[in-house]
């Protein structure tokens, strides 16, 4: 099957937040630039509200391309712009693997899990 006839992969994107101020946004399916949007979207009305920290839940991410990296770069920026800590928790396989090869690891906060991430933000 020619590659434009594919079905892109969806991304679910759910976003909850703690009474202390801690906003996680769980990411779902592959981040790539075909299914960006979505996640795009929920970041940055996440930086713009504010938040203490936010904490974004990887655990459950197929498969991530530079476009996805890129996001998460650019999110952390806004964020530290904003005196917002942003973290990320419980990396897939396929991402951990992405910023690892990139030296990006060394730029992010990372936690095992999001419920670390949660408690390490005070």
């Amino acid at each position: 099957m020619p590659a434009e006839n594919m079905p892109v992969a969806p991304l679910a994107v759910d976003v909850r937040r703690t009474p202390s101020r801690v906003a996680v946004c769980v990411l779902s399916g592959d981040l790539d630039i075909e299914t960006l949007a979505p996640a795009r979207e929920a970041l940055d009305l996440l930086v713009a509200e504010r938040p203490r920290t936010l904490v974004v839940d990887l655990g459950q991410v197929d498969f991530c391309d530079s476009s996805g990296l890129n996001l998460l770069l650019q999110t952390r920026m806004a964020a530290a712009d904003g005196g917002i800590s942003f973290q990320l928790a419980a990396l897939s396989g396929p991402v951990q693997h992405l910023l690892e090869l990139t030296g990006a690891m060394a730029v992010f906060t990372v936690h095992d899990t999001v419920d670390a991430a949660v408690a390490a933000s005070g």
